[in-house]
């Protein structure tokens, strides 16, 4: 499953040329993670490996940005499937105008034991943010996964439990 999965980031995802990343960085090549995480196989094969790496004592998946919406929503499915079900919740990056004015839509609430999950992980800027929505509405964030970690990771690993599938280097070197 691991290997099928890093040929088809390879194939579909990753592409060299000059790039700025959301950090600002400059970089030569780019990996657009939805290009993976939005095809069935990837889908399906992402959300299975994250899984393994689970805590037993999660009680919600959750996520912020389009790279995680994918994710989170084929972790949710998955789990039910594997008769293990873990609701998900999705955190918007701006408070809803209308409605109930939530940042955080789906299953969520008080109290929870949660992981949040993230396509690739850069700077870890965006799942710490993720993370401080969380702790804000009284979740405890508990682990943090994601499918490739681009250089984010010991930055998160400061503050919270993180396991990605690969790292950079297995993608770009091997």
């Amino acid at each position: 499953m691991r290997e099928r999965l890093k040929e088809l980031i390879k194939e579909l995802s990753l592409s060299f040329g000059d790039f700025v990343l959301a950090s600002g960085e400059r970089s030569n090549f780019y990996i657009d993670l939805r290009m993976t995480s939005l095809h069935p196989e990837g889908l399906d094969l992402s959300a299975s490996l994250l899984l393994e790496r689970l805590d037993p004592g999660v009680e919600a998946i959750g996520g912020m940005g389009m790279g995680a919406y994918p994710i989170v929503s084929a972790m949710v499915l998955k789990s039910h499937l594997l008769s293990r079900p873990v609701p998900g919740f999705l955190i918007r990056k701006e408070k809803k105008q209308h409605g109930k004015g939530k940042r955080i839509e789906g299953w969520f609430r008080k109290g929870l034991r949660v992981a949040l999950v993230e396509d690739v992980v850069t700077t870890g800027g965006s799942v710490l943010k993720a993370a401080q929505e969380v702790k804000a509405a009284g979740g405890k964030v508990v682990q943090v996964l994601a499918v490739l970690d681009r250089g984010g990771g010991d930055r998160i690993k400061s503050l919270y439990p993180f396991s990605s599938i690969f790292t950079v280097e297995e993608i770009i070197g091997g």
